[in-house]
């Protein structure tokens, strides 16, 4: 067996990384991948490695020169690459084809070797590998029958999203037989040419063979093995996390996208904080119905959408601004603090981080579990004087609770001391008591140096959409504020949805009973693994400290690498001695029962 790679393409997507480089030169966590490419091919036990080159050819003949590659390699050169697209490159290595069986590759693939050998060790002798089609894959796609002939390829510009469940995508790794490229590829291939011309893909060949009675090509498919294509910069991007030398590199690359997961549609994310159950389907479908008009219109200004949250959240208009997400509106009122600030350690770092150091207070509280009561707050900040406090209840990430009698304890001493309390109750709805809050216009009327933020995405499930509040009676801030927003700082889709949330309140409702039901289920589960405490929660997440030795990194990176489940590991949060923290998001059942047992074996 051989193996012929098509490396003859520019790459102009890859910009500046191409532009004295073939795309196969570019590196991926430090190896090219052509580099990579070879070597796994290397270790086959080929007859030889036929490449086709056209773009900076020499210089990538020249750079495989200094690789140690001990099967004998053989180049092909395209002339012509910038007139003619894969089809011509193949073409020009078709008499290789018609010599022996062989494995064919386009440069611009990195795969785990798993993948290679999934078409290798499969006894079938024409194979087309192929893979489930994800969110973040682009081009050439199949339809399999039970028996996996392909029974249609649809090519980019012919695919349909409605029938995208039933597509797998191509991974451009063939097997071809000898007899499969004398009787019918290299054939059909002639033709195609001759028709049509040198600017097509070979692709389109193997679609009009799978057309015919007896195709012969049928599909491999891939289950979980690693492998990605790398056209453009965000491509290189997610293919280094995905191929990271070290798992702990892999851990800590994917934890600093802070989002963004919906390109790695294996991965289980149970760091991130949103509802499971909420929104229901049918706001779903009321905001695709809306799609075309939201995705082509301006959305309102400041003081429509200030209408908007008010209706939401039943306070007047002067009291309350709407952010592209709760962080917008932290950023911009914490430069507005004077004098000293208090904090709570552990706590969610957007607040300290947007408060110089030299000016915060830290109250960390004492008790194992890290909890506090409102006398506990009060006699701290009486004995360290301040003039804002941040208050966020649940508290993130240990999950304390304050019940709405410690609350109001602790917003009368504020007042009364004329201390700006800024409180954050983005998770209270998960709260068995969700109707004592903060952000009722009672209380921002009666209290004018009370600040509530919430974050829409965590509570409402919808943190795509970057949706935040911030309310006070103080008519001065809110409209500083609004004047320092910019004038769109919301999309379309973002208001819509504060349009129409009135009407879902119900769902509402019904989704947090149902989400506390979970929590409580989650606990019992959690608290039946050894070596590991749970602790309390009102929020929707559990703060665990791991016991007997434990590392949570160790924890983390395994969960990752063996089962694709990522959960926060606490370690730069919380510094204390030698204890080890997670914290673990609560989602359905289905997927928290999947962490629960993936979490036990590693903890056993």
């Amino acid at each position: 067996m051989q193996a012929i790679i098509l490396a003859a393409g520019m790459g102009k997507r890859l910009k500046e990384l191409t532009q004295d480089n073939t795309k196969c030169m570019v590196k991926v966590d430090g190896i090219s991948l052509i580099e990579r490419a070879l070597g796994q091919l290397d270790r086959l036990g080929l007859s030889k490695i036929v490449i086709v080159v056209g773009y900076e050819g020499q210089k990538l003949i020249d750079y495989i020169g200094t690789l140690a590659v001990q099967t004998p390699v053989v180049y092909i050169n395209n002339e012509i690459y910038d007139k003619t697209n894969n089809i011509y490159s193949l073409a020009l290595a078709k008499e290789y084809l018609l010599k022996e069986d062989t494995l064919l590759l386009e440069s611009d693939i990195i795969f785990e070797e798993a993948v290679l050998r999934a078409l290798v060790d499969d006894p079938r002798d024409t194979l087309a590998l192929v893979d489930k089609y994800e969110r973040w894959m682009d081009g050439t796609v199949v339809k399999l029958d039970e028996e996996d002939r392909i029974i249609e390829f649809v090519p980019g510009k012919k695919f349909k999203f409605s029938e995208q469940d039933s597509y797998y995508k191509t991974v451009n790794l063939y097997k071809f037989s000898r007899e499969f490229a004398r009787n019918r590829y290299v054939p059909f291939l002639e033709a195609y040419q001759k028709a049509l011309g040198n600017n097509e893909y070979y692709e389109q060949v193997l679609s009009v063979i799978s057309i015919l009675d007896e195709p012969v090509i049928k599909a491999k498919r891939l289950h979980g093995e690693r492998w990605y294509e790398i056209d453009d910069v965000q491509d290189l991007d997610i293919a280094t996390t995905l191929f990271a030398e070290s798992e702990d590199e892999r851990v800590s690359l994917l934890g600093a996208r802070y989002g963004g997961y919906w390109r790695y549609p294996k991965l289980l994310d149970f760091c991130y904080l949103v509802n499971p159950y909420f929104p229901p389907q049918k706001l779903k479908d009321e905001l695709q119905a809306n799609f075309d008009v939201l995705l082509t219109q301006y959305p309102s200004g400041m003081r429509v959408n200030a209408l908007l949250a008010a209706k939401n959240f039943a306070v007047r208009p002067e009291h309350i601004v709407v952010g592209n997400g709760a962080a917008e509106l932290i950023k911009e009122v914490m430069e507005q603090i004077g004098g000293n600030c208090g904090f709570i350690r552990p706590t969610f770092e957007e607040y300290p981080n947007r408060f110089p150091t030299e000016r915060s207070v830290i109250f960390v509280p004492q008790t194992e579990d890290f909890s506090y009561t409102a006398e506990d707050v009060i006699a701290y900040f009486t004995a360290h004087p301040i003039s804002c406090l941040v208050m966020i209840n649940p508290d993130n990430p240990t999950g304390n609770y304050l019940d709405h009698g410690e609350q109001m304890k602790l917003l009368t001493w504020c007042d009364r001391e004329q201390i700006t309390l800024i409180w954050d109750e983005s998770f209270s709805d998960f709260a068995d008591e969700p109707d004592n809050q903060m952000l009722t216009e009672e209380l921002l009327e009666q209290y004018p140096k009370l600040i509530v933020v919430k974050s829409i995405s965590k509570s409402y499930g919808v943190p795509g959409l970057r949706l935040g509040v911030l309310a006070s009676g103080n008519e001065t801030l809110i409209a500083d504020l609004k004047k320092r927003a910019v004038i769109w700082n919301i999309n379309s889709f973002a208001e819509y949805y504060m349009q129409i949330a009135e009407k879902y309140k119900k769902d509402y409702v019904a989704a947090m009973e149902k989400f506390r039901e979970e929590r409580a289920w989650l606990a019992g589960e959690l608290e039946q693994i050894a070596h590991m405490r749970v602790y309390p929660t009102q929020a929707n997440y559990f703060m665990v400290e791991l016991l007997d030795g434990r590392r949570s990194g160790d924890v983390v990176r395994e969960l990752l690498v063996h089962e694709q489940i990522l959960l926060k590991d606490l370690t730069g949060k919380i510094k204390c001695g030698d204890r080890q923290f997670l914290r673990i998001a609560i989602r359905n059942r289905v997927e928290n029962e999947r962490m629960v047992r993936a979490l036990e074996n590693i903890l056993k």
